[in-house]
């Protein structure tokens, strides 16, 4: 019997559509990595997620795949 494999869990979540998306990351991992990589101001953040224009959440994801991090 095969057994089932798990997806990693998520180091980051990005929700939203249209042109905001709401970037919440999880992680020890993925908190360091936004802290040490996006300059974002105080009045970015909403909650334990910060908002990002829809121009720059490619790259954002991108970067941060690449650092290891999964996102969903």
């Amino acid at each position: 019997m095969a057994t089932a494999t798990k997806a990693p869990q998520a180091d980051v979540t990005v929700s939203g559509s249209g042109t905001m998306y709401l970037v919440t990351p999880l992680s020890d991992e993925a908190k360091a990595w936004v802290e040490e990589n996006v300059p974002l101001e105080d009045w970015q953040w909403l909650g334990n997620g910060f908002g990002v224009e829809h121009r720059y959440i490619g790259n954002l994801v991108q970067g941060m795949q690449e650092a290891g991090l999964v996102v969903r």
